[in-house]
């Protein structure tokens, strides 16, 4: 056999393991400046979390100290008096007014927010659109003090139409029966919360629709989809998790708010069937209304009422987390 003819390639080289290509956290670790960003990344969110901490110790100490000097039940209590002795103080009036509230709040806002968002972003012309996300922005930057005179100002006053339509239409059911008092109620309060939150909700959504692939919605349309359903399809799933957290944030604020429902409101600590009836309390506008005048231990009380509003956000926070975990498996930028 001729030499010349024979295969003179090497054999190839024998399988051994596989070396990993650099990780950026490797990468990273060579370069003064990744390691400066990476240290002052991870600082930030440690002190966060001290902050976070710090305050959920305070108000525990301080909420321990109150709870510790009651004679009742702190959490089913329908009364709020700490300048008797003993003193008697419990948080079911504001636990409810506080959710009612909100819920009314979101159950209004959020299907309009995410209306006005997308005909901004899918059906206005450019020079209609960018008005209204203008005047949209603007809302936000309202105080919350300006928001309360004008509830009780111009909303209060034109309730009176909206109350009895209710009472006329539902009033059989015992939620919207009215007795003809002033609309300083429960309804009240959350219709004003729901044009606070409004905004936030709005902008954030606004943003999220205008980050679905414009491929997505091409494919639709290309086809044979209607406007509709390529928002339906392709729009709408892609923003979920948006609008999600939008809406936890509209729901912060709606817990939260303060100034706007103690100027609307009519406190009492009395749970009413109907949301029209006046009455009820929230945590945040009690501790506004209550603590300047407070002794030591209705400081304490009032601070331990707060340690519950901040475990019901921390609740709501953390449930909303799992259903945008959950829903992940869909996000258009990875289609």
């Amino acid at each position: 056999m001729d030499i010349s003819t024979q295969n003179t390639e090497a054999p190839p080289p024998a399988p051994g393991p596989p070396v990993a290509a650099p990780t950026s956290a490797s990468r990273g670790a060579t370069r003064p400046g990744d390691r400066i960003f990476l240290g002052l990344s991870r600082g930030s969110g440690i002190f966060l979390l001290v902050i976070m901490a710090a305050i959920a110790a305070f108000l525990t100490y301080r909420a321990a100290n109150a709870i510790s000097k009651d004679h009742t039940n702190f959490l089913t209590t329908f009364e709020w008096n700490t300048n008797l002795e003993p003193a008697s103080f419990g948080i079911a009036v504001l636990a409810f007014g506080t959710v009612v509230s909100a819920i009314i709040a979101m159950a209004l806002a959020v299907p309009v927010s995410v209306g006005i968002a997308l005909f901004i972003t899918h059906y206005a012309p450019r020079r209609l659109g960018g008005p209204i996300a203008f005047v949209v922005d603007l809302l936000a930057a309202v105080p919350s003090i300006v928001y309360g005179l004008w509830g009780a100002l111009v909303l209060v006053p034109h309730m009176d139409g909206l109350f009895g339509w209710l009472d006329h239409y539902f009033g059989w059911t015992g939620v919207f029966e009215w007795q003809g008092g002033a609309p300083r109620s429960m309804l009240t309060v959350g219709v004003l919360l729901a044009i606070m939150i409004l905004p936030i909700i709005t902008n954030v959504s606004r943003e999220v629709f205008r980050q679905v692939p414009r491929m997505h919605e091409e494919a639709a349309l290309a086809l044979g989809a209607t406007r509709w359903e390529v928002i339906r399809m392709s729009v709408l799933p892609f923003g979920r998790s948006g609008v999600i957290s939008a809406s936890m944030l509209g729901l912060g604020r709606a817990l939260g708010e303060t100034m706007a429902v103690a100027t609307v409101l009519s406190p009492t600590f009395e749970i009413n069937a109907s949301l029209l009836d006046p009455g009820g309390g929230t945590f945040a506008q009690n501790i506004a209304s209550k603590f300047s005048e407070a002794t030591p231990l209705g400081q304490d009380a009032l601070i331990a009422s707060g340690l519950v509003l901040f475990v019901i956000t921390l609740l709501v926070n953390g449930a909303a987390r799992m259903i945008i975990n959950r829903r992940k498996e869909y996000s258009g930028a990875n289609a």
